[in-house]
């Protein structure tokens, strides 16, 4: 079968499909006319298998562990439940300290947020999980600077190749260094913001958000 006809008859997506591949899950042949990957039965099922996994929540190392025979299946759903109880749980925490909150029916300007702060602080060192706004933050900073290293690459680029084909359509005979060094000044610029883009994710993940929240 071609990675198409496995798309549709199991509803995993080629881009999963091949995130798999990569991850050593599968190993499909590859057609000696075309050189193109021959899904088998054997493979269909093996992606059936990791689609149930993957639905119930089991990470990818526990998946590659049942396939090597390192772990078998009953430990794999033994301790998955256990994790599962565990988030239960946590999430029971949670929703009951929302019931706390809303049962005093305060407002947002009446919120006694120093001592829910507190009382969450407490609950953590029990054990309860919050969501981890910092982590969020930092996804959020690296699509804005992405967005931001995107545009500006796209605002360099264009009007330079724009003025390049100018140049090459026009019937004047324009020196060859003129061409040679509009491209290079857009190189370098394109260089430039993807070093400064790099240098921006150290910082995100260098602690920038750690160090602000501690004023």
């Amino acid at each position: 079968m071609k990675i198409n006809e496995v798309e549709q008859a199991i509803g995993i997506t080629k881009k999963n499909i091949r995130f798999y591949e990569q991850q050593g899950l599968l190993s499909p042949s590859r057609n000696a006319g075309n050189g193109y990957r021959d899904y088998s039965e054997e493979d269909v099922y093996v992606l059936q298998q990791i689609k149930l996994l993957r639905k119930l929540g089991i990470p990818i190392e526990e998946i590659r562990k049942l396939q090597s025979k390192h772990l078998t299946l009953e430990d794999c759903l033994k301790r998955h439940l256990i994790t599962l109880e565990r988030e239960s749980k946590n999430l029971n925490s949670i929703q009951d300290f929302c019931k706390s909150i809303l049962s005093t029916d305060a407002s947002l300007d009446t919120l006694p947020v120093t001592q829910l702060l507190s009382d969450m602080e407490n609950m953590e060192d029990g054990g309860t999980r919050f969501m981890d706004i910092k982590k969020n933050d930092k996804k959020l900073l690296k699509k804005n600077a992405l967005v931001a290293a995107t545009s500006a690459i796209l605002i360099m680029v264009i009007p330079i190749i724009l003025v390049i084909w100018v140049i090459l359509e026009s019937e004047d005979n324009v020196p060859f260094g003129v061409i040679f060094l509009l491209a290079l000044i857009t190189i370098g610029g394109v260089i430039g913001t993807l070093l400064a883009l790099k240098e921006r994710f150290k910082e995100i993940e260098g602690g920038e958000l750690d160090e602000a929240s501690k004023y």
